[in-house]
């Protein structure tokens, strides 16, 4: 059973502030400073270079992976955790098109978030310009997995709406079809119950600072199933997934299984701000989670269409097809939020028109989402928006 006023005591959440931007970076856990202090002066401080065996750095990556992969539903040793979502979604792309030589085209859907096509892009002028990047609608992604398709690049949750992917039945239509699918979860990790091992998944990755907590820049996690763990090519052929690092050969071999998919040096000290976070994880329900995001996002959705009707409704209705966060689209996205944010209550805009809340049960309860709407309502009805320094955008929206 999770205790929802436990977890909500794990954070620092800042004095007459409601945050509802979980699903852009987490809060601080309130155990994380004292856990990195350790690090510092204990761990670094005291063992220095010694600190990579006598404290365990260098098991990290997969000790942290398999803490982590209970959240997504993976195999014990079959997720490790380092470098950057970019990195491990260009990892996971070019060791599927490897595997599906044959192919040439990687389907996609438009609401897919721009980084992971980038990272597709970029692979294909690397390969040649022999691969396509077929996009289409989010809705339509099931009819256009076909037979010339070797990839699938799916995110679980469309970072703009919330609108969420069957996972299980995309990948199954995907291997039906001979192709791989390689999912996405930067908006699912953490923030509702995702089975990879049960669903099919060939390859997931996702971030740590979102629904995790794990601060910023905190590292990002590949899984890779069984079926692919011992053959897959990692492409970014780096010296701590080489088979032995310091036997300092002068060619690559790979690791065994997920240890293959490391790359550089493991970023000991956002470790161990994940390692914190992990620890309010590890007394975490996933299916009461997500009973409770279900409860809260349908909440703000009746509050705001009661009380703001001048905002439209982007994020699905239904239960299961949505995430754990509610958007709503407004001509004036922009500078409602910047109002909003002004008045205490921190949701995020992405454009073009996006008013973006994440909804995260371990320190949001219905207070929190009626108080915030009441603000937004006062935003709206008096116009509060239409003011020249809301107006201007800053770098980061």
């Amino acid at each position: 059973m999770t205790d929802f006023a436990w977890t909500r005591n794990q954070f620092h959440i800042p004095l007459g502030l409601i945050y509802l931007d979980g699903n852009s970076l987490g809060p601080l856990p309130k155990a994380t400073p004292a856990r990195m202090e350790r690090m510092l002066s204990e761990e670094w401080g005291e063992h220095l270079i010694g600190g990579w065996t006598s404290c365990s750095w260098m098991d990290m990556p997969r000790r942290l992976g398999n803490r982590l992969g209970r959240l997504i539903g993976a195999e014990e040793d079959h997720v490790v955790i380092g470098d950057t979502l970019s990195i491990k979604v260009f990892q996971a792309l070019a060791a599927a098109l490897q595997i599906c030589p044959e192919r040439r085209v990687i389907l996609s859907d438009r609401g897919n978030f721009p980084t992971d096509l980038y990272m597709a892009e970029g692979l294909i002028r690397l390969l040649g310009d022999r691969h396509e990047l077929r996009l289409v609608a989010p809705h339509e992604l099931e009819d256009a997995i076909t037979e010339e398709v070797a990839v699938l690049l799916v995110t679980e949750v469309d970072y703009r709406t919330g609108r969420r992917h069957d996972l299980k039945a995309l990948t199954r239509k995907a291997h039906d079809m001979g192709a791989l699918a390689i999912w996405d979860l930067a908006h699912s990790a953490g923030a509702l119950p995702v089975d990879v091992a049960a669903g099919g998944a060939d390859f997931a990755v996702g971030c740590t600072y979102k629904y995790i907590n794990a601060g910023p820049g905190s590292p990002a996690f590949i899984y890779v199933s069984p079926e692919h763990a011992e053959h897959a090519d990692p492409a970014l052929a780096g010296w701590l997934g080489h088979a032995a690092p310091f036997a300092f050969e002068q060619g690559y071999r790979p690791g065994e299984g997920i240890e293959r998919m490391r790359v550089g040096t493991p970023p000991v000290l956002q470790m161990a701000a994940l390692d914190a976070a992990l620890d309010v994880w590890d007394k975490v329900d996933m299916k009461k989670l997500r009973k409770r995001s279900l409860a809260l996002t349908g909440l703000m959705i009746e509050e705001v269409e009661q009380h703001c009707p001048g905002l439209k409704l982007a994020t699905p209705r239904d239960n299961d097809a949505r995430g754990s966060q509610v958007s709503f689209r407004s001509e004036h996205g922009y500078a409602i939020m910047q109002a909003l944010i002004d008045l205490g209550v921190v949701g995020d805009f992405r454009a073009p028109d996006v008013l973006r809340f994440g909804i995260t049960p371990l320190y949001i309860g219905e207070d929190e989402i009626r108080e915030a709407v009441e603000v937004l309502a006062r935003v709206l009805r008096g116009a509060l928006w239409d003011h020249p320094k809301y107006q201007r955008r800053k770098s980061v929206t």
